[in-house]
């Protein structure tokens, strides 16, 4: 089973709610160091932490993290985006390629540069923060690209399974963090979240459903559309009249 004892791990994203607790559970599992990434790398009270700019936008940023940090072992595909509006139609052009580079070409590119890296560790993983959105296309752009990250993820698991890699897929609805500071529905604790994951990984499993809300969407996928989208019902009678 992988274990973080003595692992070398990479959070994208260190520096929000989510990536921060990543940053520290890894440590107090044993890790002997993070690479904390950020476009902008805050600093950190502890010399096994190592702040490293990474814009996972950038090729050639990417290109430089894989050199920086060539000894990883575990690699978190945390750093996402987001869009205010839900309507994929409405959203700016500058909406759809940030969320489409960050939530899905960022990770991809990621752990395709990585994948030689971690291949030639024993006990190598990846794992990549999906959403509850992946199954629930109510968000736009930030659905689609879940979904595209939750497919992607899908592909590299089977892929690096041959060379030892470990793929880790999460899915979760709310998360409490500055990014979901705009809703009063139900939140996930960050810390809660990170322990679910980091547990599921050390127990050797593929999938985190994280919430009730990725449980309960994971199963209506094998229901009928309009049973997952009530506004469809009914919504034929025009074409039909």
């Amino acid at each position: 089973m992988p274990s973080l004892n003595g692992a070398v791990v990479l959070v994208t994203g260190a520096n929000g709610g989510i990536g921060t607790h990543f940053v520290h559970d890894a440590l107090a599992r044993g890790a002997s160091k993070v690479y904390a990434t950020a476009r902008t790398p805050r600093t950190w009270e502890d010399e096994r932490i190592v702040p490293l700019t990474l814009d996972v936008t950038d090729v050639a940023s990417i290109e430089a993290a894989v050199s920086a940090a060539g000894d990883v072992t575990v690699l978190i595909n945390n750093a996402g985006a987001s869009v205010a509006s839900p309507g994929i139609l409405t959203h700016t052009n500058e909406e759809i390629r940030t969320n489409v580079e960050t939530n899905f070409l960022g990770p991809l590119f990621l752990a395709r540069a990585f994948a030689p890296v971690l291949s030639a560790k024993d006990e190598s993983v990846i794992i990549d923060i999906h959403s509850a959105m992946s199954w629930y296309a109510v968000a736009g752009i930030y659905s689609a690209t879940k979904a595209a990250l939750w497919s992607a993820t899908n592909s590299l698991r089977l892929e690096l399974a041959s060379e030892g890699v470990h793929v880790v897929g999460v899915h979760v609805g709310w998360v409490d963090t500055a990014m979901a500071a705009h809703t009063t529905d139900p939140k996930t604790d960050p810390a809660d979240l990170v322990r679910t994951v980091l547990d599921a990984v050390e127990a050797g499993e593929y999938e985190v459903l994280a919430d009730e809300t990725s449980v309960q969407l994971k199963a209506a996928l094998s229901g009928p559309v309009e049973a997952l989208y009530p506004a469809l019902q009914g919504t034929n009678s025009k074409s039909q009249s």
